[in-house]
């Protein structure tokens, strides 16, 4: 029997497993539908520890990571809450918290990158990234070999460091430009021959991989919640918890009402809760100004089938827009709570939580569930030596012949892994 099926959301087509589009030209997610209906854990290391749930037929046994869930007091009577969970993504061994990187992208890297591995795919892979997928994808393919080429905006490039010392598989491109146009080369050096495109939201171990956050989530807190926040940029994130709580109202043990999604993006550049809110509020300057410019991302998936928009309908949810004050106070508060350092961008889900409670949009009383996309990356630096990615090549955005210029440079570093 296999493990799962894919199927498209609009026609209910069946696809290969390894499937990104549509045939029928659909615009459409494709969702995985798996086998096993109740959700068992297994002993597994990392993120495997949710292996039936995540479109894979094996698994990378080194370096996975996963979400840590555990009950608030602190944060939480400084709001007021009785019953908010932190789902905790990044280094804080105290709590047995292990994601090396320090960001829950590492949830998507490794079943992508197993995928890759099931296919006996070696060319090399395309990443666009303004920092946290792409340090995350460096992370797994310096485990596995596999032959990487991350494109990243040149002010990101800071963000792109690691724990390995042979780091032969990646090449890192930075670009005068920004993550649009990141995005946008990065596909054009996808469709050449050698290349291959990782396929953002639309592929489904990605989604299913950041899905685990609501797994861990509810089995460790035994029930669905009322509410579940995070920070987006393209609004993958909320797209994956959507689908993991469907699976788990379909497990039938865990509560018969999807958690809404309180979704936060950060001012002045918010494409998402512009599209949600039928208000305008990216800047030209974009994403200067942000208070953490990953969480910015120009065509985001909000209207596909499947999507955002969607999640945010069929969940009964809404986004919020956070200005850099806002997100500052609440890192500070959360550090201060917890006691654990964490990501700009998580900063700005905790402040969503803190406009939702003044809002009266939660209550003292409902189950919440506070996604820490990232964190732990100062208490990482007292344990380890983080080393910089070196820069193999820096284009301009307005370079004609920047696409060639990638390719010399990616041919020359792997042409003795391909």
């Amino acid at each position: 029997m296999n493990k799962y099926s894919v199927k498209c959301l609009l026609c209910g087509e069946v696809h290969d497993p390894y499937s990104l589009n549509c045939k029928k030209g659909d615009d459409s997610l494709l969702r995985a539908h798996y086998t096993a209906k109740q959700l068992i854990p297994t002993d597994m290391p990392g993120i495997w520890r949710y292996y039936n749930w995540l479109p894979t037929e094996g698994i990378i046994e080194e370096g996975s990571g996963r979400t840590v869930t555990y009950k608030s007091e602190s944060l939480a009577s400084a709001l007021g809450l009785d019953d908010l969970w932190i789902a905790f993504n990044g280094y804080w061994p105290e709590k047995d918290a292990y994601i090396m990187t320090c960001t829950f992208k590492d949830l998507e890297s490794f079943p992508t990158m197993q995928r890759l591995r099931e296919q006996e795919d070696k060319r090399i892979i395309v990443v666009a990234s303004a920092g946290n997928t792409a340090r995350a994808f460096a992370h797994a393919c310096s485990i596995t070999g596999q032959p990487l080429l991350l494109v990243v905006p040149k002010d990101s490039a800071h963000r792109l460091w690691t724990l390995h010392d042979d780091n032969h598989s990646v090449c890192l491109v930075t670009v005068e430009g920004d993550y649009f146009d990141a995005i946008s080369l990065a596909g054009k050096l996808a469709s050449r021959e050698g290349f291959v495109n990782e396929g953002g939201a639309k592929n489904i171990a990605r989604r299913d991989g950041m899905g685990t956050v609501m797994l861990d989530a509810v089995l460790t807190s035994n029930k669905l919640p009322d509410h579940y926040f995070q920070a987006v940029g393209s609004g993958t994130g909320g797209i994956s918890a959507w689908e993991a709580s469907m699976r788990l109202l379909e497990d039938g043990r865990f509560g018969d009402t999807l958690p809404k999604l309180q979704l936060g993006q950060s001012l002045p550049c918010a494409p998402l809760y512009s599209l949600w809110n039928a208000v305008d509020v990216v800047d030209a300057e974009c994403p200067e100004g942000m208070y953490d410019d990953v969480l910015f991302n120009r065509k985001p998936p909000f209207a596909v089938k499947g999507g955002v928009k969607d999640a945010l309908e069929a969940t009964g949810g809404t986004i919020y827009a956070v200005n850099n004050k806002e997100a500052s106070a609440a890192q500070e508060l959360f550090e201060r709570s917890e006691g654990i350092d964490i990501n700009p961008a998580a900063a700005v889900a905790v402040a969503s939580l803190v406009q939702a409670v003044k809002a009266g949009n939660v209550k003292s009383a409902d189950k919440i569930v506070l996604n820490i996309t990232g964190g732990g990356q100062k208490r990482l630096m007292q344990d380890y030596e983080l080393k910089q990615l070196p820069v193999s090549l820096t284009v301009s955005a307005k370079d004609e012949d920047a696409e060639a210029k990638v390719v010399e440079k990616a041919m020359e570093l792997f042409g003795a892994l391909l």
